[in-house]
């Protein structure tokens, strides 16, 4: 009857300190290249023998070979030691050199990003750009994604997250919407129909509570900004908008902005992936550019606005 595949690991140790012996052929060459001595070498892959229950090396006076079981042995111990190192590699080497892959919420990429990819590109001719665009903080070990960039309180397991920018949140509508209704200021936001996203920031009753006023009901609920904003575009309604996505339409009086003051959120934009990543040249780029461009964008806030600080926002 064959036995049954163990289920329990050898000591790694000894198996480490075993496989450079048999690659070099002595235990003494092991040592040397480990910084160890030869006895510690012996006593590893001795301990490794018995756990085995079974001799791995002939000793011989000034060199090592291996028994058939050692042969076995050090065949799959080859095999597994080139796959640990292949990723230790690409743990800091990128596979990808000439692609960058990043992943963005569908409101941010269409709204902020795609709009300025173009400056990028053009100072990097040679490195094409994949965007992602998905609500789903991306796991990394599962796809090829460089970086990530998200909205939130910037706290994500396993992940560097680097603070790229803040937001404000304020009112906007059609400008036809707001003639028709006689929407102004914020007394007047009554009059006309809100439109709600599903994103905690963007609630309308967090937001009158934080500057202290009353307002009406929402009557139409999006899950997803995009959905939100294209409502007001369509005179649906009043969106409670992040100025990062809305700030291109004010520009070009798609949409206006309803009175003279804003929330600031605690949450903000955040660059993430794992930390070795952030060495990589393309991403190291990047980085360096979308937080150029970003400053640059802080600067299109409002003047003489009011802002409150939003210190009930989630994380």
């Amino acid at each position: 009857m064959s036995k049954t595949q163990p289920t329990r690991m050898p000591p790694l140790q000894g198996l480490y300190y075993f496989y450079q012996a048999a690659h070099l052929g002595s235990f003494k060459a092991a040592a040397d290249a480990l910084f160890v001595t030869a006895a510690a070498i012996s006593q590893q892959i001795r301990l490794l023998e018995e756990w085995l229950e079974t001799p791995l090396f002939y000793r011989q006076h000034r060199k090592v070979t291996l028994t058939p079981e050692g042969e076995i042995l050090f065949k799959h111990a080859q095999q597994g030691f080139k796959s640990i190192l292949n990723g230790v590699w690409l743990l800091n080497n990128d596979p990808s050199p000439h692609q960058l892959s990043l992943s963005t919420l569908p409101s941010f990429s269409q709204n902020w990003l795609v709009p300025r990819l173009a400056q990028f590109r053009d100072s990097y001719p040679d490195l094409s750009i994949l965007v992602e665009s998905t609500t789903t903080l991306n796991t990394f070990e599962q796809s090829s994604i460089d970086l990530c960039i998200r909205y939130g309180g910037g706290r994500y397991d396993g992940l560097q997250c680097e603070w790229l920018m803040g937001d404000i949140l304020y009112p906007v509508c059609h400008p036809l919407y707001q003639q028709q209704h006689g929407i102004y200021a914020i007394e007047d936001l009554y009059k006309g129909h809100l439109i709600s996203d599903m994103w905690r920031d963007m609630d309308w009753t967090r937001w009158f509570n934080t500057v202290g006023t009353a307002g009406g009901c929402s009557t139409i609920t999006y899950n997803g900004s995009n959905y939100a904003i294209e409502g007001a575009l369509s005179l649906q309604g009043i969106v409670l908008a992040r100025h990062s996505l809305v700030q291109r339409y004010i520009a070009d009086n798609s949409l206006v902005r309803i009175g003279q003051v804003a929330v600031k959120p605690t949450n903000g934009y955040f660059l993430c992936a794992p930390a070795g990543y952030f060495k990589r040249d393309k991403v190291d780029q990047f980085c360096q550019w979308i937080k150029q461009q970003a400053t640059a964008f802080q600067q299109t806030w409002p003047d003489n606005i009011t802002l409150f600080e939003d210190v009930s926002a989630g994380t």
